[in-house]
């Protein structure tokens, strides 16, 4: 059996990562789990002209690939490039997109025969693209794309940039901060490298999934080549766009016609009378005329033979003033200033505009006495004191109330889809928190299994990274149910909360206020906390009576806190 022999550039760096090449070489080193290492390594020995390769000896047969040595000996011109095709491996690192690995269209035909094809061919987005020396003279180098960083980005803007172009970059760097239709997400780099071009700097907004940002070398001597360089997508546009400013085609020539003779024209002279010629007019007549800028001419007199008089120029003069509108004072111009919209404010308008249009809103209102919740805070508080805890706010015993009420009906515990309707096992509660950059709703997971205290301590470390901007997508993902509370912190009294798809219902909490209620004799009258809160309800998933016994529920448990705590 003729010796396979392998790559020299591939036996070397698979020896210092101990791959097992022998017996069947490369390909066996695929099969054992090093596809991506031997992919890579294969696809530079084929760039580099190693033609004794055994991924690469069909191509130098079939495609005529020619080393350069080869090329200088046979004195014969290079063949036409081997058709190219694309395979995207995957990547299983967070927050980083596949790459996109440009070979020769056989060479990668040979490689999805083998069991690796499953592994190399099923991906979508693309992050680094592998592109090789074009015409242009530029070397092998990577362009980076905008990924696809939560479930419905769709577009992302460059926050800011961590590396500056010619510093050298690990895999597992920050390059930069990506502003998503959530939060700002720092995206790592996947490979060693340089970073020779910033496409689009800090503050680059509105770039779609896909679009390059940036440009990677692997030699730090390759930088220079990259300074005016544009991605090939941009440039395609730039070029088209001043074909589209055609020069207008030259006039067509002018036919040699004969000018047509003029034949001059002998005019009579008719000798007008003088008198139609001249204006009669008084002295004074004419002096007001001049003084108000009156065409006199076109004035007809009312004095003897026609004559201009005074009140002729007097009735022309209060004619003209009765016909010309009164001047209005110009409007003054408002004063504004136009505020840049950011993804967050983008998606929170879209989605709750898609949530008015498209869910049957309905709402249930009730009034909870907190009485016995204050007492029972102010106990566990004064506990939470000594023993150097944090204390418990109202809204955590609602986030707790709302939970455990969910427990009890979980039909509010739902989305609906066209097919079916599906409730959910866990209870994760989002929770509102507004903030200078927008609305954020982080999660609390599994609130109906937290005690008061993790619940609160959730919520002050979800509104800490909401306001900071630096929450990741699982503090975000995953909500069944969401509480609004406007109340505490703005004293608003009772509203009405748009449901945040694709869940069914929305509380919205109110401010606690002391009413006058009728006490246990006649004629007597007791003072007591009361909390009005509202549900707002998908009336395709649930009805008002089911509506009803949630609101029941929640309120049993904030009229007797202890109950909740069992």
């Amino acid at each position: 059996m003729a010796q396979r022999t392998i790559a020299p550039l591939a036996r070397r760096s698979a020896r210092n990562l101990h791959a097992p090449l022998q017996g069947s070489g490369i390909l066996r080193g695929f099969e054992r789990g090093y596809s991506a290492i031997a992919s890579d390594l294969e696809r530079r020995a084929c760039t580099k002209g190693d033609g004794n390769s055994i991924v690469c000896e069909d191509v130098s047969q079939k495609t005529h690939v020619h080393t350069f040595s080869q090329k200088l000996s046979r004195n014969v011109q290079p063949a036409a490039s081997p058709e190219m095709t694309t395979y995207f491996p995957r990547s299983s690192v967070l927050n980083q997109a596949p790459r996109n690995v440009h070979w020769p269209k056989i060479v990668g035909d040979r490689l999805s025969a083998g069991s690796i094809a499953s592994h190399l061919l099923n991906s979508s987005s693309t992050y680094m693209k592998r592109s090789f020396a074009t015409d242009a003279g530029l070397p092998p180098h990577q362009e980076i794309g905008m990924p696809s960083l939560s479930p419905t980005m769709s577009e992302g803007n460059v926050a800011k940039w961590k590396k500056k172009e010619g510093d050298k970059v690990s895999a597992g760097d920050v390059l930069c901060e990506i502003e998503t239709d959530k939060a700002i997400v720092d995206m790592e780099s996947m490979e060693d490298g340089y970073l020779a071009k910033i496409v689009h700097g800090d503050g680059a907004k509105e770039i779609k999934i896909g679009e390059v940002i940036a440009i990677m070398v692997e030699d730090e001597d390759d930088i220079a080549k990259f300074k005016d360089y544009t991605p090939s997508g941009q440039g395609a546009a730039n070029e088209k766009a001043p074909s589209k400013e055609t020069t207008p085609p030259p006039p067509p020539p002018k036919e040699d016609t004969p000018s047509p003779v003029t034949i001059p024209k002998t005019e009579k002279s008719t000798a007008s009378p003088q008198s139609e010629d001249r204006i009669f007019a008084s002295p004074i007549a004419r002096k007001m005329a001049e003084d108000h800028k009156v065409p006199i001419s076109s004035i007809k007199g009312t004095g003897p033979n026609g004559r201009i008089v005074k009140a002729d120029i007097e009735d022309y003069l209060a004619s003209v003033s009765k016909a010309t509108p009164p001047s209005t004072p110009p409007t003054k111009t408002l004063e504004y200033t136009d505020i840049p919209l950011s993804q967050i404010r983008k998606v929170t308008a879209s989605r709750l505009l898609l949530s008015k249009q498209t869910i049957p809103h309905y709402y249930l209102t009730v009034d909870t006495c907190v009485d016995k919740l204050m007492v029972l805070r102010n106990q566990l508080n004064a506990l939470q004191e000594a023993s150097n805890g944090k204390r418990i706010s109202v809204n955590d015993f609602v986030i707790k109330a709302a939970a455990s009420a969910l427990r009890k009906v979980p039909q509010c515990n739902s989305s609906w889809t066209n097919e079916y309707i599906r409730q959910y096992h866990n209870i994760n509660i989002s929770v509102a928190v507004q903030t200078d950059k927008g609305l954020f709703v982080p999660v609390v997971k599994d609130a109906d299994k937290k005690g008061l205290s993790a619940i609160g301590e959730d919520v002050k470390v979800l509104a800490q990274k909401a306001k900071e901007n630096t929450l990741k997508p699982a503090d975000y993902e995953g909500g069944t149910f969401t509480v609004s509370n406007l109340g505490g912190p703005f004293g608003i009294k009772q509203f009405c909360a748009i449901i945040n798809p694709p869940q069914s219902a929305i509380l919205a909490v109110g401010s606690a206020e002391k009413r006058v209620i009728p006490g246990a004799l006649q004629d007597q009258f007791d003072v007591g906390s009361f909390m009005s809160v509202t549900l707002s309800c998908d009336h395709r998933v649930i009805d008002g009576a089911i509506g009803a016994e949630y609101l029941k529920a929640f309120k049993g448990y904030i009229e007797d806190p202890l109950t909740m705590l069992l």
